[in-house]
């Protein structure tokens, strides 16, 4: 009987030991779960942080590339806009007739009296 009383005293000991076991490792789980929702919410900060100054990296090549686009090509004075707008539109209005003459199914699109007259339009629009 004291055998069984021996072993009963040494298994409660094991018994002790084991259930102060599992506390330790809950608690060091916890501060490991703890450390590592820390760590995701400080990686999440760093991300944010990150991601705006990409933007605000972003926006300034932006501006850069503008302003180097204004330099190289300057915005045209609106009467060279105007010009540039009626030519394209005289251009897009005789397009059939050169289209035909091109293809050699039709004769010089422009008489000598109209070229005389086309010329001097052309030269009192420029001035």
């Amino acid at each position: 009987m004291t055998s069984l009383f021996v072993q009963e005293i040494r298994l409660s000991k094991r018994h002790e030991e084991i259930v102060s076991q599992r506390l330790m490792l809950l608690q060091q789980m916890e501060n490991k779960f703890g450390d590592q929702n820390t760590e995701k919410a400080s990686q999440l900060q760093a991300a944010e942080t990150a991601f705006k100054r990409n933007l605000s990296l972003l926006k300034d090549i932006e501006a850069a590339e503008k302003s180097l686009e204004t330099r190289i090509h300057p915005i045209p004075r609106p009467e060279v806009v105007s010009l540039e707008t009626r030519y394209w539109a005289s251009v897009e209005e005789h397009i059939p007739k050169w289209e035909q003459f091109l293809l050699g199914r039709a004769p010089y699109p422009i008489d000598a009296e109209n070229q005389n007259e086309a010329e001097k339009s052309i030269q009192n629009e420029a001035q």
